[in-house]
């Protein structure tokens, strides 16, 4: 029999009620049960992804099917396990523990991709906000097997953001092949991914971090650690400017590793021009609208200068538990703007338009 606490018959969701747009909707939904192996989680936190946002407008052409209305967006969810379902036990799970849910929820764990490490690649998994519910609500459900369990120093806000913006860019920094002390360069330094990528770059692993985005961002990019900021719009859209000014602060060479955090076309197109020889480009921001080549991706300027092209969906488990560490130490605090579910589509109008500095962060009370 399934252990049990005071579980409400309905609870608060955010949905999106008409994707396509920018419009979410706060309503009372049935609380489900948890089958086999899974745990019902009452949560208390979410952050807001870029990624939750390509869902609600179905921008991301890739993706097999629009958006349904009525979907419970959200993949960076904290809070406790309320409820277990029968053999949930074996799991090591208990009521009352403190844990995560990813942007991948859940994987079959037997493919060869589960086997290798690469939970994002599963055959067979769930993504978080896109045909299963997601994180924007009260209570959801979870395997026992995978949830992500939370350091008991780390607050839950502080937790939220490190399910994907922090083991997104941790796992992105580990496959870029930069060495401590090297140039890392960040595309979009001033988002949600972007400056927690320059707190663990420099703070955690070592690098010297260049941060690139809009001038209104300085301040946030150079407090995460970045050594040097480069304003996107200082140069009049002139690429070769920038390049220019990326070579001139890294001793003429170029930086040894490029994470494009950014949905942005232009900057992939920049980033082959701002590596040194042997460097690597990873690919982290996905791009909404019609799938596009990287532009400057030359075959010939790739062999003669040995370059790389890589990229991250998300991390994996144990790469989940290393970042959460991170944070729970200090290394990295990710810039935090509290919100409640009512304030979701606001959120949403400025991260459209580019204005969004660090994270979002709801309170789903």
């Amino acid at each position: 029999m399934a252990s049990t606490v005071d579980v409400p018959k309905q609870h608060k969701a955010c949905v999106y009620d008409k994707p396509g747009t920018v419009s979410t909707k706060v309503e009372m939904i049935d609380t489900p049960e948890p089958g086999p192996g899974e745990v019902l989680i009452h949560l208390t936190h979410s952050g807001v992804c870029h990624s939750d946002y390509g869902i609600m407008m179905n921008s991301w052409k890739s993706l097999p099917f629009p958006t349904a209305p009525g979907q419970v967006g959200g993949h960076e969810g904290v809070g406790t396990i309320a409820k277990l379902g029968p053999g949930a036990e074996l799991a090591g799970v208990k009521i009352g523990d403190r844990v995560g849910v990813k942007w991948v929820s859940r994987i079959c764990g037997s493919c060869l991709a589960c086997l290798e490490g690469y939970d994002g690649v599963c055959f067979n998994q769930a993504v978080s906000g896109y045909y299963t519910p997601g994180t924007f609500q009260q209570y959801v459900l979870g395997p026992a097997n995978y949830v992500t369990p939370i350091p008991d120093s780390l607050s839950s806000i502080d937790a939220a953001p490190m399910l994907c913006a922090g083991v997104t860019t941790y796992a992105a920094l580990k496959r870029s092949n930069a060495k401590a002390g090297q140039w890392v360069l960040v595309a979009g330094a001033g988002g949600g991914l972007g400056h927690i990528a320059c707190q663990l770059g420099a703070r955690g692993m070592g690098f010297r971090m260049i941060g690139i985005d809009a001038g209104a961002k300085r301040e946030l990019v150079l407090s995460s650690g970045a050594e040097h900021f480069v304003d996107l719009n200082a140069h009049g859209g002139d690429d070769a400017a920038m390049t220019a000014e990326v070579l001139r602060l890294t001793d003429g060479l170029g930086a040894s590793a490029v994470l494009v955090c950014t949905a942005s076309n232009g900057a992939y197109a920049q980033a082959m021009g701002f590596l040194r020889f042997g460097g690597t480009l990873v690919c982290v921001g996905m791009p909404e609208g019609a799938l596009t080549p990287i532009a400057t991706a030359f075959p010939n300027t790739m062999c003669a200068k040995m370059l790389s092209i890589t990229s991250v969906a998300v991390g994996n488990r144990r790469e989940a538990r290393e970042v959460l560490e991170f944070a729970a130490r200090g290394v990295v605090k990710t810039h935090i703007r509290v919100e409640r579910m009512e304030g979701l589509a606001g959120v949403f109008e400025e991260m459209g338009e580019g204005r969004l500095m660090g994270r979002v962060v709801l309170d789903l009370s």
